[in-house]
C-alpha cells in the first residue's frame, strides 16, 4: 500500500458488513469524510488531503472491491452507500460527532444521501463534480444488470483487459502526468474492475433512490452546502447542469474552468478551501 501519511494512526483496515474496508486517517481536528466516484481509489484525494490535515482530520475510504478494499458481497444500494459513511466512521472511533461529508461524482450521490439520511451526524456537504440525473426513472432488470456485471467482470478479467485498459481508461479523467507504477496497478486488477461494473449497472437505480430520498428528506435546515464543478467552458452544458443541481440544494456553487473531471486533482486547493468552508470552523 505504500508508507501511511505522518501522523496517521489509526488502522489501515476495518470490518463493515463483514468486509474488510480499507480506511486512511489522516490530521486532526474537525472530522471530514472524502469519497471518490465510480471505480475510483482513496489515494485520488492525496493532493486535498495534503491541504486538509493541517486543520482537519481527514478519513478516506474505498468501497467494497475498489482500491485496497475486499470484493462486495452484494450490488450497491443508494441507503448502503450512505450507511456504510456513517458505519465506517464508526468503525474507526469517529462516530460520536458530526462530520463534514465530500463525494466526487457518483459519491455525490452517496454523500447527499448521508446528510439527509443522519442530519444529526453531518456538519457540511460538499458536492465535487457530482453526478447529476435530472429525470431519474425506475430502471428495469437489476437482477439482470447486475448478473451480467459480474459474468462480464469475470470474463474481462479471465481475458486480461483490466491489465491493458485499466489504467488507460483511468486516464480519460486525468490531465498531466501519466500514472506512477502503483496506480497503473491498482486499476489494472480484476477485482477492481468487476467492481466498477457494478457501479455501473446500478447507476440507474442509486440515481433513482436519490430522487425519491430528496421528495422524502429535507436536507438539514442551515447546512453548509458547496457544490464544486469542472467543465471546459462557462457555457458548457455541463456548466449548467451543475449550477441547477446547486440551486436545488440550495448551495454555493463554484465551476472551475478549464478543469477536469478529477478536481482534487486538477484544483486541489479550490477543493480544499470548500470543504474547509463547509466545515463551519475556522482553518
Amino acid at each position: 500500500m505504500g508508507a501511511r501519511p505522518e501522523g496517521s494512526t489509526r488502522p489501515s483496515f476495518v470490518r463493515v458488513g463483514g468486509v474488510a474496508h480499507h480506511v486512511d486517517v489522516t490530521g486532526d481536528g474537525p472530522v471530514c469524510v472524502l469519497s471518490a466516484g465510480l471505480g475510483l481509489a482513496w489515494c485520488e484525494w492525496d493532493p486535498v488531503v495534503a491541504l486538509l490535515a493541517r486543520s482537519r482530520t481527514v478519513v478516506r475510504f474505498d468501497r467494497p472491491g475498489l482500491g485496497l478494499s475486499a470484493p462486495a458481497r452484494g450490488a450497491p444500494t443508494l441507503m448502503g452507500e450512505a450507511e456504510r459513511i456513517g458505519l465506517v466512521l464508526d468503525a474507526v472511533g469517529l462516530g460520536g460527532e458530526a462530520v463534514t461529508v465530500v463525494g466526487h461524482s457518483l459519491a455525490g450521490f452517496h454523500a447527499e444521501a448521508f446528510a439527509r439520511l443522519f442530519p444529526r451526524r453531518t456538519a457540511g456537504l460538499v458536492l465535487v463534480d457530482s453526478s447529476v440525473e435530472e429525470e431519474a426513472r425506475v430502471v428495469r432488470g437489476r437482477g439482470v444488470r447486475v448478473g451480467a456485471a459480474r459474468v462480464g467482470g469475470a470474463v474481462l478479467g479471465a481475458i486480461g483487459v483490466p491489465r491493458a485498459l485499466g489504467p488507460s481508461a483511468r486516464g480519460l479523467f486525468g490531465r498531466g502526468a501519466p500514472l506512477a507504477g502503483e496506480l497503473r496497478a491498482l486499476y489494472g486488477s480484476r477485482r477492481v474492475l468487476r467492481a466498477a461494473l457494478l457501479e455501473y449497472a446500478t447507476y440507474g437505480d442509486v440515481a433513482h433512490e436519490l430522487a425519491v430520498l430528496r421528495a422524502g428528506r429535507a436536507l438539514p435546515g442551515g447546512l453548509p452546502v458547496r457544490v464544486l464543478a469542472a467543465a471546459p467552458s462557462p457555457a458548457d452544458r455541463w456548466a449548467a447542469r451543475q449550477r441547477a443541481l446547486a440551486d436545488t440544494l440550495g448551495a454555493d456553487f463554484r465551476l472551475l474552468t478549464p478543469a477536469g473531471h478529477l478536481l482534487m486533482r486538477d484544483r486541489p486547493h479550490e477543493v480544499a478551501e470548500a470543504v474547509l468552508a463547509a466545515s463551519g470552523r475556522g482553518g
